[in-house]
């Protein structure tokens, strides 16, 4: 069964892979789906949630091996303060559960922001909208589909 987000690829005429791996509670974490999804880390990319001060709810996509730096997503949405949202809030907000929060095809459109380390990549991996399920597209297709901004949005590497 196809996904909103993979309906959504398919009426842009985006071309995706969809890869499925066994999903375990406990390892919900970027890295893992990516090593399940033979993808790289950092071409595996994580959805957050978040909230501005200003403008309200609001995603980032950022490497699955990165952290997100909320300074810097702050600044690049024009808010003094973002937070990410908690997570039993994310279901009532997106549609999608932790671990599944896909960049496309929420309940609602939200502004996204991608980390534009992306664009380093040939292809990446985000969810496809459900645990178990990711997609695999060329970063600029996804940033067309998510109508996103690019931006500077990981911490530096401590």
């Amino acid at each position: 069964m196809k996904t909103i987000a993979a309906r959504m690829l398919d009426q842009l005429k985006i071309s995706y892979e969809l890869r499925a791996y066994e999903v375990n509670e406990d390892e919900l974490d970027a890295i893992t789906v990516a090593h399940k999804v033979n993808m790289p880390p950092e071409a595996t990319f994580k959805t957050l949630v978040a909230r501005g001060d200003k403008t309200g709810v609001l995603m980032a996509c950022i490497p699955g091996n990165a952290e997100l730096d909320l300074k810097k997503l702050a600044a690049a949405t024009g808010n003094k303060k973002v937070e990410l949202v908690a997570v039993k809030e994310i279901q009532s907000l997106t549609g999608y559960i932790r671990g599944g929060v896909s960049p496309l095809g929420a309940k609602k459109k939200y502004p996204l922001w991608l980390d534009q380390q992306a664009l380093g990549h040939q292809r990446v991996s985000v969810s496809a909208g459900q645990r178990g399920l990711q997609m695999i597209l060329a970063p600029q297709d996804l940033q067309r589909a998510a109508q996103a901004t690019l931006a500077d949005l990981a911490k530096a590497a401590a």
